[in-house]
């Protein structure tokens, strides 16, 4: 099985959820069992964006709780939108959220970290369809408590996910075709890399906009969790981050 994660912009609109449908329908017909974790439908001023439905109130930025709450919010409403669209297809699917999804959290809210993930309600679903959806970012605490993993937490879902339940590996699929020599925001020419180290990668995750969340690559070097990095729009060839 594999781990499938697709970010705000893979999730923004129809056409590019449908790209999203095509990837899962192709990982299904390869590796046979498929987890899907979604980010929040686009970013900042797309109404569902996490930034978006942070911006709802200022009373948040004094009520810890309630902003991880809100926050959550995006993933699963991402999460809803893909599921019914894949069932639209023929597509056997189940959301597993909150305590369904097993991610058992603990730290400070805004920046927790994944203390154990229980994979038996994952691996119960999957016996009984092909794909399940989880909604990124988030996890309870041993209290019931909404927690949610820091800006790109979603990666950090797929990585722990990949590794709890053994996958083959873990495939992020971006707007770029994999990882790039150069920023492709700033220079135009920069070539896609077939392979990286886990160590070499880390090192173009050090700038503003790194392509995945760096805490999610430290955790995959940790668990030797294979990264596949590639772009949402074709089916070329990526980037494979391996030890």
């Amino acid at each position: 099985m594999i781990i499938q994660k697709f970010g705000g912009v893979a999730m923004q609109n129809e056409e590019m959820r449908m790209k999203c449908i095509n990837h899962i329908k192709d990982g299904i017909e390869k590796f046979k069992k498929i987890v899907v974790v979604v980010s929040a439908i686009g970013r900042l001023g797309d109404p569902y964006a996490t930034d978006s439905l942070l911006n709802l109130s200022k009373a948040f930025s004094s009520d810890k709780a309630a902003k991880d709450l809100v926050a959550s919010c995006g993933e699963l409403i991402a999460a809803s939108v893909l599921s019914a669209e894949l069932h639209q297809f023929g597509i056997g699917n189940k959301i597993l959220h909150g305590m369904q999804a097993g991610i058992v959290t603990s730290g400070d809210y805004g920046d927790a970290s994944i203390l154990t993930i229980d994979t038996t309600t994952i691996y119960h679903y999957l016996q009984e369809v092909n794909c399940v959806i989880i909604p990124g970012f988030q996890g309870m605490d041993k209290k019931g408590n909404i927690m949610t993993l820091g800006r790109g937490g979603s990666d950090l879902t797929a990585v722990a996910l990949g590794d709890a339940l053994q996958a083959s590996h873990v495939q992020f699929f971006k707007d770029v075709p994999g990882v790039m020599t150069e920023d492709p925001a700033i220079i135009k020419s920069g070539q896609k890399l077939d392979s990286l180290s886990f160590d070499e990668f880390l090192d173009f995750l050090n700038c503003e906009k790194p392509i995945i969340q760096k805490r999610a690559a430290l955790h995959a070097k940790k668990t030797a969790t294979p990264l596949y990095i590639r772009g949402i729009t074709g089916t070329e060839k990526g980037t494979w981050i391996t030890n």
